[in-house]
């Protein structure tokens, strides 16, 4: 279920995109009366039509997410709120410039701040966050979640590489697709590696 909640955003970016590309004028009409007052030179064309229209569902979804955990009086992440001052950002910046490079970058961002975040506690504070997450379900070694830190810091980190690459060498459609499914995928073939390489010190433990 909370995968669904932090994927939330990105399908919706996902479906609206491909709604809005498969009916361009409608999409154009929409994004022009909706959007044009936050479009520099207050026109969206055609061809910008789906793009920018997904970054502005994105953005909501994201603000809506933190305003919903906010409503019942749950605690909001800290991620959730790095990714929303992000989207902001990178997602505003599309829209005003109407320039796809913008929210093309955004997930590199966000990436590189997790990997940043991961190994500049360790490295610096001497910190764990991920056995801070997740010490309360797992009894590990202690040079075992120094490992699994520097896993996921290195793994957001090639994220952002992966995402960079993509995004500047293929079409723009190719990688919305990516941006959902490649990365999802990524991530569950890390999560099961990561898996796999636990069950070994979860054994022993037992």
């Amino acid at each position: 279920m909370k995968l669904l909640f932090d994927l939330f955003p990105v399908i919706l970016f996902f479906v609206v995109f491909k709604a809005a590309g498969a009916q361009p004028e409608a999409a154009q009409a929409f994004g022009s009366q909706y959007l044009s007052a936050l479009v520099s030179g207050g026109e969206v064309t055609l061809q910008q039509a789906p793009i920018l229209l997904a970054t502005a569902v994105a953005i909501i979804a994201t603000a809506g997410q933190v305003l919903w955990l906010l409503a019942r009086r749950k605690p909001v992440d800290n991620m959730l709120w790095v990714s929303l001052a992000i989207i902001v950002v990178f997602g505003g910046a599309t829209i005003w410039f109407h320039d796809e490079q913008f929210i093309k970058l955004k997930p590199t961002v966000l990436y590189w701040c997790f990997a940043v975040a991961l190994l500049g506690a360790q490295g610096v504070f001497r910190k764990n966050l991920i056995r801070a997450m997740m010490g309360k379900q797992l009894s590990l070694p202690d040079q075992v979640w120094t490992r699994l830190n520097l896993a996921w810091g290195g793994f957001f980190a090639l994220m952002g590489v992966v995402n960079l690459y993509v995004a500047f060498s293929f079409p723009l459609e190719f990688w919305v697709n990516f941006k959902l499914f490649g990365f999802l995928g990524l991530m569950i073939a890390f999560v099961i590696a990561q898996s796999v390489y636990l069950s070994r010190y979860l054994k022993e433990a037992e």
